[in-house]
């Protein structure tokens, strides 16, 4: 008998997350040269070990190089990915995201999550991209301190603080808030 209860117990923890709950996705994109390394990894190992699955994208296919060397594989480009498969976006920096400040497709795919009420997360030079899509007109944010100017100018309430959370965008200003930045991210998706 107990075995039974077993089973049937076990059963229950396979098949509630199935039935009533999907599993949380998030996507990230980053600039195909020059993403910033611990912006990527740190947030997407603090998603993933608490059951997060992320996606990278970029505006193209192929083997991505960070600033310090790091390489990682993107099979998603940036044109064909839709944002009702993901639960948020983060726009990961580093020197090679301004190759994406203006491009249509990063400034749609941020409007889009905003507009759909997803987290939608920027982090070092990348609230740039928030900034031009603009979704951060009347918003606390941050940046790298360098970008602050383009924010302030695209209607942003600069605080310059590590991390910047307002509803349901987050920033942050560099690799020293990424951990933090990762944090405050999943709070969001976990809500």
């Amino acid at each position: 008998m107990r075995l039974k209860k077993f089973f049937f117990f076990l059963t229950l923890l396979i098949f509630i997350p199935i039935l009533y709950g999907k599993d949380k996705k998030v996507l990230m994109v980053i600039a195909f040269e020059n993403f910033r390394d611990e912006e990527l990894f740190t947030p997407k190992n603090i998603l993933e070990k608490n059951g997060i699955k992320v996606d990278i994208a970029s505006v193209k296919k192929g083997v991505a190089k960070g600033m310090l060397g790091a390489k990682v594989n993107v099979e998603l480009t940036i044109d064909f990915t839709k944002e009702d498969e993901y639960d948020g976006i983060i726009f990961v920096g580093g020197v090679g995201s301004e190759t994406l400040f203006n491009n249509k497709y990063a400034l749609n795919l941020a409007n889009q999550f905003y507009k759909n009420k997803k987290v939608v997360g920027a982090i070092c030079l990348a609230p740039v991209i928030l900034a031009n899509s603009g979704i951060l007109k009347g918003k606390k944010a941050t940046c790298y301190f360098s970008a602050s100017d383009i924010l302030k100018k695209n209607g942003a309430i600069y605080t310059g603080n590590l991390v910047e959370v307002d509803e349901n965008i987050v920033t942050g200003n560099g690799p020293f808030a990424a951990e933090k930045f990762g944090i405050e991210i999943l709070k969001l998706l976990k809500k």
